[in-house]
């Protein structure tokens, strides 16, 4: 499929106290507001994976690169040459599911363009069976469903199965069909597809994540756009108004 030059101007958001201020999650440095971006860089569908070579010499993506909706970026462990390329992003986040120590070089990039680190330690599930924390997984969506943290880029070490993971279980947030995310799943982890990954999303339960999110700041998704019938197409019933929005945020 050929790439397409494709320009997304954001407006600025307003300075916000972020929710997870105090949720024990410690993050590695503050958000800063910064100057909303133009990207430019070749875009394909949604979930399919960027072709190094489209992009200029001094441009490299990290492995498995690849927008997952509007704002929402993964990628397998970034690494130094893909700094300038992570610039263009403008990001506002990182999350990653490693359960190591993010590198210290890594930290420092972070910290010199003002990107706050969301780290939440899975293990990956192999054989023998591994368990994925499902309350881990419902606070790292807890964080994607907020635009305040966006743009985001999801990672963990190559970006096929545990980012696979939670990608996964983003789209049925999104009412992704189960045969569409396992395809989507596979893409990434081909030819090392694991059973038990795609066991978890399948098994998954959104519900928690439905009562933890915030509704006044979802991103602007066609199939959670009105969040009260999102919700209760899930059996939740809401409590006040649940829909409410940012001046700021209006094009997310």
């Amino acid at each position: 499929m050929n790439a397409s030059e494709e320009h997304v101007a954001r407006s600025a958001d307003k300075p916000q106290p972020h929710p997870h201020g105090e949720s024990g999650l410690s993050p590695l440095v503050s958000v800063s507001i910064m100057t909303p971006p133009i990207l430019s860089a070749p875009s394909k569908v949604f979930g399919e994976p960027l072709n190094p070579g489209e992009f200029p010499d001094d441009m490299h993506p990290p492995e498995n690169f690849a927008m997952v909706c509007p704002y929402i970026y993964r990628s397998g462990m970034p690494k130094k040459r893909n700094y300038p390329f992570l610039k263009k992003l403008k990001l506002k986040s990182i999350l990653t599911l490693i359960l190591e120590e993010y590198p210290h070089q890594n930290q420092t990039f972070l910290s010199n363009n003002g990107i706050r680190l969301f780290q939440f330690g899975v293990a990956g599930n192999k054989e023998p069976f591994a368990d994925i924390p499902e309350d881990v997984m419902c606070e790292a969506l807890v964080t994607l469903m907020d635009r305040r943290n966006h743009p985001i880029l999801i990672h963990c070490n190559k970006g096929k199965h545990r980012t696979g993971c939670l990608v996964g279980c983003l789209r049925k947030l999104q009412e992704w069909s189960n045969t569409s995310i396992f395809d989507e799943y596979r893409r990434y982890s081909a030819p090392k597809s694991r059973p038990m990954d795609q066991q978890f999303i399948e098994l998954f339960d959104v519900r928690p994540v439905l009562l933890k999110i915030d509704y006044g700041h979802l991103p602007r998704w066609p199939t959670i756009s009105d969040s009260a019938p999102f919700v209760k197409r899930h059996g939740i019933e809401l409590g006040g108004d649940n829909n409410g929005s940012d001046e700021a945020d209006t094009n997310r």
